[in-house]
């Protein structure tokens, strides 16, 4: 009766039109009503301390640093560098948008921010260049979703946070993972365009590459910096998120100068709207996850799945099947912050490594950044991009089936995520 509660007011506020954060607000007090625990005090003890964390600090300023980068020309000289690497072999700019994704994500952590930077620089040229718009569009989408996965990302912060399993680690176990996706997409990507017959752009000379790299030179380093001073302990994955804006905003402002002083108070107000809203929404469902736990609600999500916890394999692929059914209906961010108190407890009975099953949790709700009906970067193409949404769809569909894919067959071979963990720590 009480997941009957819980579920039912939750689904019919989303039914109804109204918000996720205050649907969430919703199914809690409908909650502390049906358990006899209605206290105004209490509700707005646990929204204010859902978002008073210091690790969500990090969430901002890796906002902001995905501002600065793609007002500050950061991300347009990345893209630049891997056109000038890959762009004249046959589908090369197919390969420049996997590339640059990859690079792109190790430096904002924002699927939004990487596909809407990729979706305004590579689109145009793509179309321009005689490659199918449906399926440039849905490159482009499907490369975005790597924003969450390779450090740093705003989805391993939440998780990590609400699940109380390290920030640091999940960082780590990120980069064999989201280079794998990005391999899984370059190799869909020669299949679908194996038959193309286009006109290939003139290979760059040496001199023009190391240009393009000396271009990008203080953009590459970003990552390395963060990656190096979380492994020798310089700073947290909060201040890494700081670090990341500081040196964003230097770079931008000093290095390459295309960031103008007027400009700052646009960016700062942008990072600030999207920050607002997720921590909204944090907040909302730490009210909801305190009456989850309150009313036992995980004890009984295992009871129900007990018959699967001998079989590791088994549970994971059906708690990743639940949550790909609920990424087509829910975003990123409140799919990790209503199932992650639901799902722990269940991992932890089950003997499964938390940082393996964050990194397969993130990996999936990552892609359900591009299921439809909801998905947020199929929006975010569709938008920016110009095109019909169902357009962007379906030329998506054959790059997320091998994302799909590549998350399964971690589920099969465990080690491709808990190796590097163990070689880094």
């Amino acid at each position: 009766m009480t997941v009957f509660i819980f579920l039912g007011s939750l689904l019919g506020s989303m039914a109804l039109g109204i918000p996720i954060a205050y649907a969430l607000l919703a199914s809690g007090v409908a909650l502390m009503w049906h358990l006899n625990l209605f206290d105004a005090q209490i509700l707005a003890q646990n929204f204010i301390d859902g978002a008073d964390s210091f690790p969500l600090l990090a969430v901002p300023f890796f906002m902001l640093a995905g501002e600065i980068m793609n007002v500050g020309g950061l991300s347009r000289r990345i893209v630049n560098f891997a056109l000038a690497l890959v762009g004249h072999v046959k589908g090369g700019l197919g390969y420049v948008v996997i590339l640059a994704a990859c690079l792109l994500s190790a430096l904002s952590g924002s699927a939004v921010a990487d596909a809407a930077a990729l979706t305004a620089l590579l689109l145009p040229m793509m179309i321009k260049a005689g490659h199918k718009r449906d399926v440039s569009g849905g490159l482009i989408a499907a490369s975005g979703v790597i924003g969450p996965i390779i450090p740093p990302s705003i989805g391993f912060v939440i998780f990590g946070v609400t699940a109380n399993v390290s920030i640091s680690k999940l960082f780590i176990a990120g980069i064999v993972p989201g280079v794998m996706i990005g391999l899984a997409l370059a190799l869909t990507w020669w299949w679908v365009g194996r038959k193309e017959t286009l006109a290939l752009p003139e290979r760059k000379t040496r001199a023009e590459v190391w240009a393009a790299a000396r271009e990008s030179l203080w953009a590459l380093m970003l990552p390395v910096f963060i990656l190096v001073g979380l492994r020798m302990g310089v700073f947290t994955p909060t201040e890494a998120a700081v670090v990341a804006a500081v040196y964003a905003l230097f770079v931008a402002n000093v290095v390459y100068r295309e960031l103008p002083l007027r400009a700052l108070f646009r960016i700062f107000v942008t990072a600030a709207r999207t920050t607002a809203v997720v921590m909204f929404l944090v907040a909302a469902a730490m009210v909801s996850a305190w009456l989850i736990t309150v009313a036992n609600l995980p004890a009984q999500v295992v009871d129900l799945l007990r018959p699967l916890l001998d079989n590791q394999t088994l549970l994971l692929v059906a708690i990743m099947v639940l949550v790909m059914l609920v990424g087509t209906a829910m975003d990123m961010t409140p799919t990790i912050l209503i199932m992650t108190p639901v799902l722990m407890p269940l991992i932890k009975a089950a003997g499964i490594d938390p940082i393996y099953f964050g990194v397969l949790f993130i990996i999936n709700n990552s892609i359900g950044l591009i299921t439809p009906p909801v998905g947020t970067v199929l929006n975010v193409v569709a938008g920016v991009g110009r095109m019909k949404l169902d357009e962007v769809t379906r030329g998506m569909l054959p790059f997320m089936a091998a994302q799909f894919a590549v998350m399964f067959l971690m589920i099969v071979f465990p080690q491709t995520v808990l190796a590097p963990l163990r070689w880094f720590y």
